[in-house]
Formats: structure tokens, sequence, C-alpha cells
């Protein structure tokens, strides 16, 4: 079956903790279960990471729950479902398909796809050095320079996964950044060569302690 674009629903900016219990609760949790995240949460988690929250933000263009150097939003993010991979259109606030399969395994590090193997979702954070050089923000001449630029792609991916990671914990969910299989999921999502993958990130909801002897 051909894969169908995902509408998200709006955030509901009502759920979860509070920030600082949020923070309190932050924390790596590497066994998730396989159970699938409703669509509302699903939407919100997405949002979270690195959603439009105002429609103006520095230099004129819509601000996002997630800096990035001089506003230049290089961090793409896709999702790996059991189904498939979708990359998040922003503006749309909505997955759009791009290969069909489960690759989650892809999406982790080598040595490890047996953590969390069943988790719903695994992120994907991808970023694109052509958006880095030409952003519509301040041209600094550090956006031009490739150790300047890595140090800014791997910050604002920090910062989308830290998100992600206060998300999870005041919503009750598990979250892990690690690693990924870069050279295949390049290949897979079909970059260009200004394109890098970096890193993934785990979320579904934490396997029970009855699980966790089962498991």
């Amino acid at each position: 079956m051909e894969l169908q674009p995902i509408e998200l629903l709006k955030p509901k900016l009502d759920k979860g903790e509070p920030v600082l219990k949020a923070l309190k609760q932050r924390r790596t949790i590497r066994e998730i279960s396989d159970k699938k995240l409703p669509l509302q949460l699903l939407s919100n988690l997405i949002w979270a990471a690195c959603g439009v929250n105002r429609k103006k933000g520095p230099f004129g263009i819509p601000g996002r729950t997630a800096a990035t150097a001089s506003n230049s939003q290089e961090i793409d993010l896709y999702v790996a479902f059991e189904e498939g991979i979708y990359f998040y259109d922003v503006p749309h606030h909505r997955l759009i398909p791009v290969v069909a399969g489960d690759f989650r395994t892809l999406a982790i590090g080598q040595g490890q796809e047996n953590f969390g193997d069943k988790a719903p979702i695994r992120l994907i954070y991808v970023a694109d050095l052509n958006k880095l050089s030409n952003t519509s923000g301040y041209q600094e001449p550090g956006l031009q320079d490739p150790e300047t630029q890595k140090a800014y792609y791997f910050v604002d991916t920090g910062l989308i996964a830290g998100n992600v990671y206060l998300f999870a914990a005041a919503n009750g969910l598990a979250s892990w950044f690690h690693n990924c299989n870069k050279s295949r999921l390049a290949a897979k999502l079909n970059l260009s060569a200004d394109q890098r993958v970096l890193f993934g990130q785990t979320v579904g909801y934490p396997l029970k302690k009855k699980q966790l002897l089962s498991h």
C-alpha cells in the first residue's frame, strides 16, 4: 500500500507537566514499549521538537520552538515508523512519506539495534548545509566555513533533542538520543550532497515493570 501524508493535529498547549517538574523528571530511558502514540500526542511531540510557534521570528522568518543559527532552520526532521519514514513539513505541520518499509533499526547505532527496537517512532535529524550557507537571516562569515557550520548544526540538533526530552518527561514518555546508521539512512532518504544524517532519537511509552521482567 502506498504511504499517504499524515495530517498532524493542532498542538494542544494545555497538556503536560510544568517545565521545572519536567526538568526534574528528564532522563534517558532505553526500555520502550511498542504501544503506538495517539495522533494528538504525536502531533504535540513533533511540534514541540521544532514546530512553528510564531509567524514572525528573527529576520522576519517564522520562528520555531528550537533556535538555530541565524534562524537558518537547517535541521530537517524525519520520523521512522513501522510503515515507513516520513519528512516533517514544518510550515504545514504534516508528515510527508519518503520511503515505505520498516527502517527503524537504521535510525540507531550499530550494535544497539535491539534496544527499543519495537518503539513506535524514531526521530532522525538531518542537517542541510545549503540552508546554513544561504540563510535569509544574518549572513555571518562563519556560515560559509565547514567547521563553524558543523559546530552550529550539532548545537542546533541538541536544542531540538532537548525539546523532545522535556516533552517526553512532561507527558510520561520515554526518550533516548543516540547515534544512527548514517550512510544507509542517507541512501534510503536519497539525500543530496549538502545533507548530513546526524543522530536519532527514540520515543515511546516506557516498558512497565512486568514487561521489563519478560523483555
